[in-house]
């Protein structure tokens, strides 16, 4: 499936603990077309070879990866922002599942302007004045006894329904036959070499052969065979045949 360069929100890491987190983080923007990270007072400092080695394919992420002092200034420039917290914060503001708030992400992004998704750091989340510079709130319906995702996986949740509402939902490959369905010549040739050899092993009993005959037909249509499952099936056939006569002789 080829996929155009997206205009898209950027992801903005909040003083990240470790750059393992960071890389896969990064990897997980790659996987959704996300490519502008923005990274808040990294922990451990930067650049980091760890976030590197964890990226996985998304270095280019990583090193465009911008910094910044604080998360004000991270989103000075934004238009729209919004914070992904697992708790409820106390503050008036809008609450978004991530898929919901794939619709102002969008209208913003159509219109030139630009926007921000706002993650805290592993262990505590954002700090309520962190949470206090965005727009609206997006957070996750996960078990009540396990609320907290890590930081991959909450990036990765948010890309994957912001590419899945960019792309239609299109997946990479289909699963459609690579061979034609057989045509009903090729069908009831078929049926008449089987139920030949069937015959010739006397596997019918002779009183009721023609129902016997009917339901395998019945069982083959069902399957909907392709040309290749008939020419598969029947040199099958052909060979358990062959290899009985030879046995025979």
């Amino acid at each position: 499936m080829a996929v155009p360069d997206l205009v898209a929100p950027a992801i903005i890491l909040v003083e990240p603990q470790m750059g393992e987190n960071i890389g896969m983080a990064a990897r997980a923007m790659a996987n959704f077309g996300l490519t502008e990270l923005r990274l808040v007072a990294p922990r451990d400092g930067w650049p980091s070879e760890k976030a590197v080695s964890a990226a996985a394919g998304a270095a280019k992420i990583i090193e465009g990866a911008r910094l910044y002092p604080d998360a004000r200034s991270a989103v000075a420039d934004l238009h729209l922002v919004l914070a992904t917290t697992a708790r409820e914060r106390g503050q008036m503001k809008r609450v978004f599942s991530p898929e919901e708030a794939m619709d102002p992400i969008r209208e913003r992004l159509a219109v030139g302007q630009q926007v921000g998704i706002l993650f805290g750091r592993e262990r505590t989340g954002l700090e309520n004045d962190e949470v206090s510079l965005a727009d609206a709130i997006v957070t996750f319906p996960v078990h009540p006894a396990c609320p907290s995702l890590n930081l991959a996986q909450a990036v990765l949740l948010v890309g994957y329904e912001w590419f899945k509402r960019e792309t239609g939902s299109a997946l990479p490959f289909g699963g459609e036959p690579l061979s034609p369905r057989a045509p009903r010549e090729m069908l009831v040739s078929f049926f008449d070499y089987l139920e030949g050899e069937l015959d010739g092993a006397a596997f019918y009993p002779p009183d009721k052969r023609p129902i016997m005959a009917r339901n395998m037909r019945d069982m083959f249509l069902r399957m909907e065979m392709t040309e290749q499952d008939i020419r598969t099936i029947r040199g099958a056939v052909r060979a358990l045949a062959e290899g009985r006569r030879v046995r025979k002789g």
